[in-house]
This record gives structure tokens, sequence and C-alpha cells, in this order.
């Protein structure tokens, strides 16, 4: 069994698009590790393009690899309008605030790791 590490968050910048999904990959990668539990805060993100979706996607991936949990947070505005269009509002495990997700990480996850992105197994 993997020991669960302290809760980090990572306060996402203002865009995150094609010029900062780089970045903003690389801010969620340093913090996975084996047990790591870590927030998402996107309370700063004003905009956000596919390239930001698809930067969450190759992460979540990732920590499902290393068995770390993920809860997003605090998106508003456009932000929360390309989640939910994108229909990732649906995949990722997204709360209100920080200490809903804080409270979410303290539970065990609501899907067995890997298949959070593919809740139908519809995708091939």
């Amino acid at each position: 069994m993997i020991r669960k590490l302290p809760i980090s968050t990572v306060m996402l910048p203002a865009k995150v698009d094609s010029v900062t999904a780089t970045a903003v990959e690389g801010m969620l990668l340093a913090e996975l590790r084996p047990g790591a539990r870590v927030i998402v805060d996107g309370s700063e993100v004003a905009y956000m393009s596919a390239a930001g979706v698809r930067t969450f996607a190759s992460v979540l991936h990732r920590a499902a690899d290393v068995q770390a949990r993920i809860v997003f947070c605090r998106f508003a505005g456009a932000a929360w309008d390309c989640l939910l269009v994108s229909g990732f509002s649906e995949l990722l495990e997204i709360t209100g605030t920080t200490e809903e997700a804080a409270a979410r990480l303290e539970k065990e996850p609501r899907l067995p790791a890997g298949e959070s992105l593919h809740p139908r197994r519809t995708a091939g």
C-alpha cells in the first residue's frame, strides 16, 4: 500500500493555453509521486484553451500511473466554460473550494486509478 503524502496546492496562472501549457504541465508533474495528493487551484485562470485541457488530461494519466490523486477547484468564468464545453467537467474531480478539494482528497478515490478518463469504457 502506498502511503498518503501531505496535500499540496498548485496555483494556476491567469492563462492556461498553448503558450503556458508546458510550464503548467511541469508545475503539476513536479508534484506527482506515489501517494501524492494535489489540489489544482484554478481561481486565477481567466483564459484556458484546448491546450490547457489536454495538459490536464496528460497530468491526470501520469497521476494514475504513480497512484497520485488530483482534485481541481475554484474554476469560474471562461475557464469553467472551457472545462464544461470540452466535457472535462464530468471527467475531472472538481470542487468549488479548496476546503472541499482537501476533504475529497482525505477520502478514498471515487473511481479506481486509471479509469477516470473513460468512465463508461467507451474510448478505444
